[in-house]
């Protein structure tokens, strides 16, 4: 059992309490220790196991107020002759130190802060909880927060305490079940964590939830950081990133690892950080015409084979790569190359390891109780309890300091599905249904509509998007409206389909034709992104390269036809690293991607057509202006799966229309005629088997021109060559 200390004055040392410390048991450290009155005189009591001896200072002109006198094992307490502010000199074996007595100081935060944290609103959570370097009373320190509302006792340990829960006990602010504490003379830089009594007696050594930076995995304290002052110079980015991410804009997505994307044996420059991907990956997807960089989880994790998923500090890049100003670094180069930058950010669960949130206080704090609502066997991973207001107030806190602090411009939330159903990958008899009876989780919906709702309240222009693979309807409908408000919904559908599609044999793609036409049928029910991810070449399923059937040639030119497919068909497009040169190996988090492929001329033209696309896409209105609108697509040949041909238009208003025809075998289909929307001359764009993208350079001589030859319900048509495992596209010229 803990023991309080009476709250009485003391003219003598209350023997309970002070046994209680000694154990580590003293669960309100402020009612025995620092200054006391009582009836005669002022006390001081401090506990500094090891000091041999402590005289008590006047702060303003260092004159003697009083000796201590030890008491017992490192306590000490006496007499001082005034109640002025003071300060602690302490006589260690081997040094003297002078410092304030963090038991002289009153609270550290305020009643706003704790009722805005209780009722889950506070949304500059991280500069009040978790640590900060601060000023109480003239005097310069650290500042520590923490929400344990079940524990018996919180301390704060570090370097500074040579770890002894015992030495820095926190008040208990009871109104919201946290507690603080003021260290005098630390600093930035200091490793520290939190010793918790749980509400079972147990000992619990705990990472800051709230720290905004950590020590290097696979160590696991939490770090004090720098006070945040980074000189940002991407005004003009900023001022216009609303229109470069609405639903009418040419977004182009290139999905880094960071971790493997520049390996360190690799980087003539040294080390792996953001400063080195500042230098090397953004000019690259700068270069490609990529309009953002979407990084996947670089929020600390202790797990790098979770590759960020499995995260515990939603408030900390991780040290991986440097400090928190470096990622900032990062980011401010992404915005002056025109390069937005997306974060994976993960709500829908938390890993278990010991140091981190789970069972934070002796109890389910920040997951559930019932395992069947609060654990994740899919991934061995616990569930947040998003119906309690602090954890909710937590998380949305969390993607606001990213979007706000770092000037990220979204955030991609990850396994949305998973948040949304009550029996997400559960067999009948292990989940709980919502109170209606239905296997919704109304908790969760809420959260996701609040989270989205706040973002555009609070930081206009910036987007989230969902990686949501059900048909769950309105995930990117406005709140408003009954939607979950997300910007974008990742189009997983249509990703399965087509890759599925590419993976079968030319001669064999006629019995899959409507694999790719599909998507067209729910198109423009949700603003969609079409996404190539990670997830598609990891775990046994092979590279992009790898998936296709035949030879070098025929794999290269049809990753080129499917790439044109991709930025032409309605959707902004995201592609995982590598998949632009073609990587003939699945990806491995432990490795790299093969540069070696661009000294061959085939993998270098894929990546040149990728360049040539995003470009293509970037300057073409009607390629991306009426994306989510069924008015900018139509069909001219969707049937003709005898020869695994397909052609469509994209237009916009007052554009010149753009006309997508593509051939998926390997046999050239010559004098091949179809009607078009527009009488005249059309004018070949982009052709994949150009001879710069390592094709055999079959075409039109760069265009043609218009028959009155009446063909698919239109008055003219046009007779093209269509060459092998190839996308044309042409824009209209009159």
């Amino acid at each position: 059992m803990l023991t309080k200390a009476p709250q009485a004055c003391f003219d003598e040392i209350d023997a309970l309490a002070a046994e209680a410390l000694l154990r580590g048991r003293l669960a309100d450290p402020f009612a025995f220790l620092g200054p006391h009155d009582t009836s005669h005189r002022r006390v001081v009591r401090v506990f500094v196991p090891g000091a041999e001896a402590v005289e008590v200072l006047s702060r303003g002109k260092g004159e003697l107020l009083g000796q201590l006198t030890p008491a017992k094992d490192g306590l000490f307490s006496g007499p001082v002759s005034t109640p002025e502010p003071y300060l602690l000199r302490i006589h260690w074996p081997a040094t003297i130190q002078e410092t304030e007595d963090p038991y002289s100081f009153g609270v550290v935060l305020g009643d706003v802060d704790l009722h805005l944290f209780s009722e889950g609103t506070h949304w500059q959570l991280a500069e009040r909880l978790g640590s900060a370097v601060t000023e109480m009373d003239g005097v310069h320190g650290v500042r520590f927060a923490v929400w344990a509302p079940n524990a018996q006792r919180v301390s704060v340990i570090g370097d500074f305490n040579g770890w002894d829960g015992r030495r820095h006990p926190m008040r208990l602010r009871h109104s919201a079940g946290v507690w603080e504490l003021f260290v005098p003379r630390l600093g930035a830089g200091e490793r520290y964590k939190y010793e918790i009594i749980g509400a079972h007696g147990e000992l619990l050594q705990k990472a800051d939830p709230l720290a905004r930076a950590t020590e290097r995995p696979p160590a696991t304290a939490s770090i004090v950081p720098q006070p945040f002052d980074f000189r940002w110079s991407d005004s003009g980015w900023m001022e216009a990133r609303a229109e470069r991410q609405k639903p009418d804009a040419p977004i182009s997505i290139y999905e880094v690892h960071a971790a493997s994307w520049l390996r360190p044996e690799n980087d003539r420059t040294g080390t792996l950080d953001w400063i080195a991907l500042a230098e090397k990956l953004v000019p690259y997807a700068a270069d490609l015409g990529f309009s953002h960089i979407e990084l996947m989880p670089v929020m600390e994790h202790p797990f790098g084979g979770s590759w960020g998923y499995q995260p515990l500090s939603q408030f900390a890049p991780s040290a991986r790569f440097g400090e928190p100003h470096e990622f900032a670094h990062f980011v401010d180069a992404c915005h002056r190359a025109g390069i937005g930058v997306i974060l994976d950010w993960v709500p829908a669960h938390f890993p278990t390891d010991p140091h981190g949130l789970a069972r934070f206080d002796g109890t389910p704090l920040y997951e559930h109780a019932d395992p069947r609502e609060g654990f994740h066997h899919d991934w061995n991973t616990y569930i947040y309890n998003l119906g309690r207001r602090e954890v909710a107030g937590f998380l949305i806190a969390s993607a606001l300091y990213w979007l706000e602090t770092f000037h990220v411009d979204g955030l991609r939330v990850d396994a949305v599905a998973s948040m949304l159903y009550r029996d997400y990958s559960r067999p009948a008899n292990e989940w709980v249904p919502n109170k209606y009876g239905g296997r919704e989780n109304l908790e969760a919906i809420d959260f996701l509509r609040r989270l989205n709702s706040i973002v555009a309240e609070r930081v206009p222009g910036a987007i989230t998007i969902a990686e949501e693979s059900t048909a769950w309807p309105g995930v990117s409908a406005p709140v408003s409206g009954g939607g979950l408000g997300f910007a974008y919904k990742w189009n997983m559908g249509w990703m399965h389909d087509t890759l599925d599609y590419v993976h079968h044999e030319p001669v064999h793609r006629k019995w899959h034709h409507n694999e790719m036409t599909f998507g067209l049928i729910y198109a423009f029910s949700e603003k969609f992104i079409l996404p190539l991810s990670h997830d598609e070449v990891v775990h046994g399923k092979g590279s992009l390269y790898g998936k296709i059937p035949g030879d070098d040639w025929q794999k290269l030119a049809t990753l080129r036809a499917y790439f044109a497919f991709m930025w032409t068909h309605p959707g902004k497009k995201l592609l995982f690293m590598g998949g632009e040169l073609g990587q003939i190996h699945e990806w491995s988090h432990d490795g790299e991607i093969e540069w070696g492929l661009l000294r061959e001329p085939r993998h270098a033209g894929l990546q040149r057509l990728v360049g040539n696309l995003n470009r293509l896409y970037a300057r073409e209105p009607a390629l991306h202006r009426e994306d989510a609108a069924s008015s900018g697509f139509s069909w001219l040949i969707g049937d003709d799966a005898q020869n695994s041909v397909y052609a469509y238009e994209r237009r916009a208003a007052g554009e010149a229309p753009m006309l997508v025809v593509l051939n998926m075998t390997p046999v050239p289909r010559y004098n091949y005629r179809f009607g078009v929307s527009q009488a005249g001359r059309w004018r070949e764009a982009l052709n994949s088997d150009a001879e710069l993208y390592g094709g055999s350079n079959l075409g039109n001589a760069g265009g043609t021109h218009t028959h009155t030859i009446s063909a698919h319900g239109h008055e003219q048509s046009l007779e093209l060559v269509l060459p092998p495992l190839a996308a044309l596209v042409l824009k209209h010229e009159d």
